[in-house]
């Protein structure tokens, strides 16, 4: 695989070729040929001249002439541009049926077909309406992107880019800050945080997800759809106070308006998707509806746990836009997801221990998981522009949700020493066993929940401001019923052992019914100052929020500055600060017994955050530098631990910690006409368990008390590196290459329910990377004749996908086992294996 940067010697014998009956035949061939350029060099300009002419002007809707209209002839690379006065002049070849599009970026494209006769003039001319979509508007919030923390992301790429769960989120995690080792799930983290730390907007509705989730297994389709997705921002901390609640990041998709009839169809291994949009003849109406479904089966058959697994994930997305006038539209957002998770596990055999004491783990299982969730979103939205200068939106949502999980599984183990003597006749096999025990699991898990919000929110900007405000409503109504089990009996005795009772291990009962209301609103301005030295940037911003559960109210302030010096480099200097709360939401209130804290408070962050982007040129070719360095102080902290995806919150404000990091990306053409991207984050992030003391009595009979201090959190990932490279064949664009690499050092762990201090083990680093190979079958400028099954698509393209392709088995948790003497053992639960996938992408 390789690009124009590479070179390749190639030797080749032709020794072989010359020999006299070889010589006659190039001799005749080449005869041909030189009657052909002959007859091209005497006729060639009578040829020339058998054209047709199609001529005129480009003007808009007022009448005024449009300069640099791109006028071009569909499906060849011929074409013109429009003059300073709208004209333009193109030649045509006679009786063939052409189509003429006229587009520019700043207005809607419009196509005329057209048959001309030899030596035919005709006079064309044409009126282009304003182009008042996306691609207008990203055009003008990149002025204000660029001056904030936020990351503007191409959406077209999740097409390509291979990897196992297929959801939008994978293109998250290779950005710089960002981090996962779960390549089953949607989850991240970043700067240190939880998953439960990150915002996610689409079309300015905040997104919820399902609740009882506890492994990537279960998770199946996120929320976004990225056929339908027209534009991404994502800040990784320090983002502005028009964004929510939250600690770490910030999310902001916006789904497309389409201006013209189409749609796209994907099938692979791992499921199928089908999406439609289109507009009326009026194009006020406007709609696109995306329907997927998902099953995992095949993947998680490379699990170390064999069994009958059957994941089944569908779900229903749509979003119609209606312009009741030139200024009022109306637009309405819908997602129906079902999620089905149905497992037996039978067996698993596992290697663990070391070179000199290897050992062997043998599991058998009976009994089944299942588990459905059934989310329903919907948002009606009134979007009013009163001018250019003043805007105004109306947001009414809902969410709910319907979850269940069950289980009941009874896991025999056991420890079994190996044979590691290279010259033995037993070599690998059992010599001794070392314990044995039972697990038995069960869970009758159930919760229902839902979320109304109504919010306004509004904008009006001049030459120097940018104000932006919020006010927003909102009722949560929670049920659940949760109880929880586990049954420990080893070597014959259940833990913890008395000679009375049979007792479990485990247990957690919740039922709860919990309905509470939010208020939250928002003020910010961007002030711009033109320098004699550059531009300078100032956003100011205040949030404000009341929860009645707990009658906390909250303000939190936060600002940014952006300075453009006047250099030839393109760079800008950038620095923001906040003060974050994250107030709870059902989980984090509740206790690892199953009680609410009603006193919880708020979570909160200072963020302090540096950086530069900084434009240039390389090989001539476009390229951007992103660099961040980050400080964050964190109190009033509920602890945490996870299990898989799972976080278990210790329901209580009972830590302080802090994170700080550098993260940096380039991304641009390291190939000619393809995007790729390197990123690289470095992070450090602590908490102290207040009143966390642990003593103990040593061999002399003293009793000791430690205080652990400062211990990492259960996100301290210190590197990450993530990559997303792309290349194709030399000569032949059509046959491309791509690559994603993610890399992260291993995460903290300890023994379960035990006290946060004794998380002082590491697991491996997370390393994993994905190939994909792609074949062009079809693009925009070929065409196919009428009857071929190409001849309605614009785009088509099949690929082969090798997930994992070193085979790593990455660790996302521990079995812990006992032996006869009670010495527990974490053996590692390892990820996804090697598989090969097939996808053929369709779009019409």
């Amino acid at each position: 695989m390789n690009s124009e940067n590479f070179v390749f010697s190639v030797s080749i014998k032709i020794k072989k070729y010359f020999c006299p009956q070889r010589s006659l035949t190039v001799i005749k061939n080449v005869s041909k040929y030189i009657v052909l350029l002959l007859f091209v060099l005497i006729f060639g300009n009578n040829l020339a001249a058998q054209t047709s002419l199609v001529y005129g002007k480009v003007i808009d809707e007022n009448g005024a002439p449009l300069e640099l209209i791109n006028v071009t002839i569909k499906g060849e690379p011929r074409g013109t541009a429009t003059l300073t006065d709208g004209s333009y002049r193109l030649e045509l070849k006679p009786n063939i049926p052409v189509t003429l599009v006229f587009s520019s970026i700043t207005h809607k494209k419009m196509e005329h077909e057209l048959i001309l006769k030899l030596g035919q003039k005709l006079e064309l001319n044409v009126m282009l309406l304003a182009e008042t979509e996306e691609l207008v508007q990203i055009n003008i919030e990149d002025k204000q992107v660029r001056k904030s923390t936020l990351t503007r992301l191409d959406p077209k790429i999740m097409n390509v880019i291979p990897e196992a769960s297929g959801n939008f989120e994978a293109m998250i995690k290779t950005l710089p800050g960002v981090s996962s080792n779960n390549e089953l799930s949607a989850q991240y983290s970043v700067r240190g945080g939880n998953f439960d730390e990150n915002l996610v907007y689409v079309n300015g509705v905040e997104i919820y997800r399902p609740f009882l989730i506890r492994s990537g297994q279960q998770e199946g389709l996120s929320f976004i759809n990225s056929d339908m997705v027209s534009s991404v921002l994502f800040s990784s901390g320090g983002f502005e106070a028009k964004y929510g609640d939250k600690l770490s990041s910030a999310l902001d998709i916006r789904y497309k308006k389409p201006t013209e009839w189409g749609g796209a169809v994907s099938a692979s291994l791992l499921g199928a998707s089908l999406m439609l949009q289109g507009d009326n003849k009026s194009h006020r109406f406007k709609h696109i509806s995306g329907l997927r479904y998902k099953t995992t089966k095949y993947v998680l058959n490379s699990l170390e746990t064999e069994g009958d697994y059957e994941p089944r994930f569908i779900d229903f997305q749509t979003y119609l836009s209606f312009e009741l006038t030139e200024k009022m539209e109306l637009g309405f957002l819908a997602n129906y997801a079902q999620n089905s998770y149905t497992f037996k596990p039978e067996d698993r055999i596992t290697s663990f221990g070391t070179i000199n004491q290897a050992m062997q783990l043998k599991m058998y299982f009976d009994g089944q998981e299942v588990d459905k969730f059934d989310t329903y979103t919907g948002a009606f939205t009134f979007d009013y522009n009163h001018s250019e200068h003043l805007k105004l939106s109306f947001v009414a949502s809902a969410f709910n949700t319907v979850e269940s999980e069950t289980f009941d599984i009874q896991s025999q183990y056991w420890i079994n020493q190996v044979d590691t003597d290279l010259s033995s006749e037993t070599l690998g096999d059992s010599l001794d066993n070392l314990g044995f025990g039972t697990y038995l699991e069960h869970a009758r898990n159930f919760l229902t929940a839902r979320v109304l919000s109504a919010e306004h929110k509004g904008l009006y900007s001049t030459h120097r401001h940018f104000l932006q405000w919020g006010v927003k409503v909102q009722e949560e109504h929670i049920i659940d019923n949760l109880r929880e089990w586990t049954l420990n009996d080893s070597a014959g005795y259940s833990l913890p052992y008395t000679d009375t009772s049979v007792n479990v291990s485990f247990f957690f009962h919740a039922k709860n019914n919990i309905r509470s209301k939010r208020a939250n609103a928002y003020l910010q301005n961007t002030f711009t100052f033109d320098l004699t030295k550059g531009e300078l940037s100032f956003t100011a911003g205040i949030r404000g929020s009341y929860w009645d559960f707990n009658k906390e109210f909250l303000l939190s302030p936060r600002g940014s500055l952006a300075f453009k010096p006047d250099w030839e480099s393109d760079i800008v200097f950038k620095f923001s600060t906040g003060y974050y709360y994250q107030p709870s939401f059902y989980k984090e209130m509740r206790s690892r017994t199953g009680d609410l804290n009603t006193d919880i408070k708020a979570q909160k962050s200072i963020h302090l955050v540096l950086g530069t982007d900084y434009n240039f040129m390389a090989w001539n070719r476009p390229f951007k530098l992103i660099t961040e360095v980050y400080y964050k102080k964190l109190s009033d902290l509920i602890s945490y631990s996870i299990d898989n995806v799972r976080i278990i919150y210790s329901g209580t404000n009972d830590a302080t910690g802090y994170a700080t990091g550098f993260d940096v990306k380039v991304n641009g053409e390291f190939v000619k006409g393809t995007d790729s991207w390197f990123s690289f984050s470095l992070m450090k992030t602590e908490e102290d368990i207040i009143g966390d003391v642990h003593t103990y009595t040593d061999a002399e009979g003293t009793v000791i008390t430690e205080y652990p201090g400062y211990i990492p959190r259960p996100s301290d990932q210190r590197v990450n590196i993530g990559v997303f490279f792309q290349d194709y064949f030399p000569g032949n664009p059509d046959y491309k290459m791509h690559m994603q690499i993610n890399y992260g050092t291993g995460l903290s762990f300890g023994p379960p329910n035990a006290p946060r201090y004794m998380a002082t083990g590491r697991m491996k680093s997370y390393q994993r990377v994905d190939l994909g190979f792609s074949k062009i079958l079809k693009n925009p400028d070929k065409h196919y004749p009428s009857g071929h099954w190409l001849h309605h698509v614009k785009e088509a393209w099949i690929s082969a996908e090798v997930f994992n392709l070193m085979d790593r088995k990455n660790t996302i948790g521990h079995e812990w086992v006992a032996d006869y003497s009670n010495r527990q053992y974490a053996v590692e639960n390892s990820l996804t294996g090697r598989r090969l996938n097939l996808k053929l992408n369709i779009q019409f």
